[in-house]
């Protein structure tokens, strides 16, 4: 490979490393390295795993011919850290050791900045995250949820929402800085998020409460929740299961998929349609509700993520929230260059890294 500048980007998951580089915002090489779930279930712990993802990665570049030194820089994606604001971070010590500690949880996505760190010393360059899911920006009403012994907290696709906002915004020459949206991420769990002058000012987290989604129940009725849970029909692990990964469309039709849901409806599946049109109507109902914290004052609504991808169900939310502002689709979502335009705004010089024992509260 020439002899140009570039920038890794590292996506770590459950049981795969994503990989690219960029030239600037242009992917010119990717890859998934794949590990088994056998050689995961050696390490005891995530953090175990940190040698053997790195090297990975290492004699993928060796075998692209791509010298460490050709490195402007390394971007991960962020992990379960402290409550944070958004944007770029370069890693710092105190970053690697709430990282390795698993502060908020343990997850892969944890493995991304020690990663980063370690292959950018090694190449003599800085290492960052950009807008990970610990990301807090609620404003303080947020997070009253109705009795003292809980508060609401912002768990949030934050890297995708925060990028498509940035895209609209370019698309309809409106600020970054200076522009309100209703963001929806349609995915495997749904967030709807209200997004002004860059800042997610509340959002449902999806696990818990607003709309059901293709594997997630979300917002239940508290009461049936309660008798549920103390029915002694289900132990806490297969109700926590029957609330996140069978819940949603699983529950209702044994799919996670809403291409399969297309086919049950176009096949005369009458339920499906049901369904499919109530997971819309609690979107619509949602989005609806994050409109009225921003006073419905909205340059647009933006709905992303793979669901996005569907037109029936994208026509049906459009149908009802048409008249509270714009509706903008940027379905799918690109975490890796994402990842890339976080890093290059600080590296270009556009923004200034944060640093994240500045912006944290350490004590908490």
């Amino acid at each position: 490979m020439e002899n140009k500048k570039y920038l890794l980007v590292i996506n770590p998951g459950s049981t795969s490393t994503k990989i690219a580089l960029f030239n600037n915002e242009d992917c010119i090489l990717t890859q998934s390295l794949s590990h088994d779930s056998q050689e995961i279930k050696k390490f005891e712990k995530i953090y175990d795993q940190k040698d053997m993802r790195t090297e990975g990665i290492l004699n993928w570049l060796k075998e692209n011919s791509v010298e460490l030194n050709n490195l402007i820089g390394v971007v991960a994606r962020g992990g379960l850290l402290r409550s944070m604001p958004g944007g770029t971070y370069e890693v710092t010590e105190k970053m690697l050791q709430d990282l390795k500690l698993g502060v908020q949880g343990q997850h892969a996505s944890n493995l991304g900045g020690i990663i980063a760190h370690e292959i950018a010393c090694k190449s003599g360059t800085k290492s960052f995250i950009v807008d990970p899911v610990a990301v807090d920006e609620f404003i303080d009403e947020a997070r009253v949820s109705g009795i003292p012994e809980i508060s609401r907290r912002s768990l949030v696709h934050a890297l995708n929402i925060k990028a498509v906002t940035r895209k609209v915004c370019k698309k309809i020459n409106k600020s970054f800085e200076d522009s309100t949206f209703v963001v929806c991420h349609l995915g495997g769990g749904i967030s709807i998020a209200s997004v002004k002058n860059g800042r997610i000012l509340d959002c449902n987290n999806a696990n818990e409460s607003g709309p059901f989604s293709p594997e997630r129940a979300a917002g239940l009725p508290v009461g049936d929740i309660v008798k549920i849970a103390f029915s002694g029909k289900y132990t806490q692990r297969e109700l926590k299961r029957k609330l996140i990964g069978e819940g949603g469309l699983v529950g209702y039709l044994g799919t996670n998929d809403a291409r399969n849901v297309d086919k049950m409806i176009e096949n005369g599946d009458k339920r499906a349609e049901l369904i499919f049109s109530a997971m819309a109507y609690q979107i619509a109902k949602e989005i609806g509700s994050m409109a009225v914290v921003l006073n419905g004052k909205i340059d647009a609504i933006i709905l992303t993520g793979g669901i996005a991808y569907d037109k029936k169900i994208t026509n049906w939310i459009k149908e009802r929230v048409e008249f509270i502002a714009p509706v903008e689709l940027v379905p799918g979502e690109d975490e890796m260059l994402a990842l890339a335009q976080g890093a290059l705004r600080v590296i270009n010089g556009k923004e200034k890294a944060k640093i994240y024992e500045n912006e944290v509260h350490i004590n908490d």
